[in-house]
């Protein structure tokens, strides 16, 4: 039940903004932001979740590509042992290689950024679709981008649409002070962005946070991690 918030700008010669919040088992290791995959791989900075080696989050700066992942429920009569992590998409997709067909995962909501161009490549075990995302302000976590449906995005999407990224270095910074004003809901309020899943039958809860500024020859990540599972105490993103 991660968080996306992205800002896809009006021109070419902007960057594309992203603000994404991982949750997850805390029980499940990762490792934070760095360079963790040999080739055909190498080059390539993310999030590394441990057990499966896949990426919640990379990023290949060479290209100006990142992609991001959220789980999202499906309808796959597939048996478990034809699947495979989802992760791998992730680094597939910074290398220019969106998922197609039928994959052998569980279903995603799969964030895909190339310098001013963003979409979402969605998954729900039966049809794969694709939404390109217009310039503004979007928000996406478990169903489709911008939904109504979704408590969170219903109650913050238009403070994220009114918080324009900032000039100078931490252009951030406008969006963390929506974090930490949704901070205010209890982690296990329908409309909360730093969630404690555990209440609806998931073991996860929010974890982490990145940034990324993309560009066509660039992209810049700071990742921060919450100091409690599920609770707001600030967020130092370097």
């Amino acid at each position: 039940m991660c968080t996306v918030v992205i800002r896809v700008p009006d021109s070419a010669d902007e960057p594309t903004r992203v603000l994404a919040i991982r949750d997850e088992d805390p029980g499940r290791p990762w490792n934070p932001l760095g360079r963790w995959w040999p080739e055909p791989h190498d080059g390539i900075v993310g999030v590394r979740d441990v057990r499966a080696g896949g990426a919640w989050l990379a990023a290949d700066p060479d290209s100006g590509r990142l992609a991001v992942l959220l789980n999202r429920a499906d309808e796959s009569t597939r048996p478990e042992s034809e699947l495979v992590s989802r992760g791998g998409l992730v680094l597939d997709a910074v290398a220019g290689r969106s998922p197609s067909g039928a994959p052998a995962t569980h279903g995603f909501n799969l964030v895909e950024v190339e310098g001013s161009r963003a979409r979402v490549l969605t998954w729900d075990g039966v049809t794969l679709r694709t939404t390109e995302l217009a310039p503004g302000t979007h928000m996406i976590a478990h169903d489709d981008v911008d939904d109504p449906a979704t408590p969170r995005i219903t109650r913050w999407l238009s403070d994220f649409q009114a918080a324009e990224p900032a000039g100078g270095g931490r252009w951030w910074m406008p969006w963390v002070e929506v974090l930490e004003r949704s901070a205010e809901l209890p982690p296990t309020d329908d409309g909360a962005i730093i969630r404690d899943n555990r209440p609806y039958g998931y073991p996860t809860l929010s974890l982490l946070a990145c940034v990324a500024s993309v560009s066509a020859d660039d992209v810049e990540v700071h990742y921060g991690e919450l100091t409690r599972p599920g609770e707001w105490g600030g967020l130092a993103l370097e």
